[in-house]
């Protein structure tokens, strides 16, 4: 708990030197950011989320956020116009199929007063700002087996419409991979098609995004590792010897006859 409580203080610390970089190491171990009447007792808010998680916490409006000083040196929307995010992390899937996406959700924030936010602002708001260019640097759906091909990893899509809803269809088929020591593990691999459709506002088709879309194969598929024998090898040492007798067999039977001919021209 003690090493928690540490790591959290450096966490904040490293952050509040992030917005201000002229504080000083004492202010940062002795300054208790206030949190503006919302905190409980001996609770300090040294950042701007923390100062939006009371105020959550008990219900209340949170004041514009130029006020609290936390928050100054918060990037506006602006300054953040033309940068994404960089998402990562496991996801537990129904095995019955499904879908898991990337779309403007409930949390999407209007410097802190969502609260004066009206259905049409959020949905006016997502469907202006959000662009659903991506790349996919790494999909997995189970742990990696030898031989196995990843067909989205390392993709680029640029999407240079406003309201687009990318889809891939993406369907997983059970595998099964023995090890010649008799080891196995069962993991998925999974083939991809992919859909972009036009999803205007009032059309009701959706919203922009990216989705991913699954379903699980019937099929099961097994790959064994296995060691060739002897028998195998010399099977294949002869087949290749003799394939190589019957080439130079052919040239030589070319070879000779063509200089027969040769012979016979010079002699008429």
């Amino acid at each position: 708990m003690r090493d928690e409580t540490h790591l959290r203080d450096l966490v904040l610390r490293e952050k509040a030197y992030l917005l201000d970089p002229n504080i000083t190491q004492e202010e940062q171990e002795d300054e208790c950011g206030s949190c503006y009447g919302a905190e409980s007792e001996g609770e300090c808010c040294n950042t701007c989320d923390d100062v939006k998680r009371v105020y959550r916490r008990k219900g209340w409006l949170i004041p514009e956020l130029d006020k609290i000083k936390q928050c100054r040196n918060m990037p506006k929307s602006e300054e953040e116009k033309n940068e994404g995010c960089n998402i990562h992390g496991i996801v537990a899937l129904s095995s019955g199929g499904g879908n898991f996406h990337v779309a403007p959700g409930h949390a999407l924030e209007f410097f802190g007063n969502e609260q004066k936010l009206t259905f049409n602002d959020v949905l006016m708001g997502a469907f202006e700002t959000f662009n659903c260019s991506h790349v996919i640097k790494k999909l997995r759906f189970g742990v990696d087996f030898p031989g196995n091909v990843y067909q989205l990893d390392g993709q680029n899509r640029t999407v240079n419409e406003e309201y687009v809803m990318h889809q891939y269809y993406i369907q997983i088929v059970p595998t099964l991979y023995k090890y010649l020591n008799g080891t196995s593990i069962q993991t998925n691999q999974f083939s991809v098609t992919e859909h972009t459709r036009l999803v205007n506002p009032g059309t009701g088709r959706g919203l922009p995004g990216v989705f991913f879309f699954y379903e699980i194969s019937p099929l099961h598929v097994e790959f064994i590792e296995k060691r060739l024998g002897w028998i195998r090898f010399l099977t294949s040492v002869c087949a290749v010897v003799g394939g190589v007798f019957t080439v130079m067999g052919v040239i030589d039977k070319w070879i000779y006859d063509k200089s027969k001919i040769s012979k016979r021209n010079n002699l008429g």
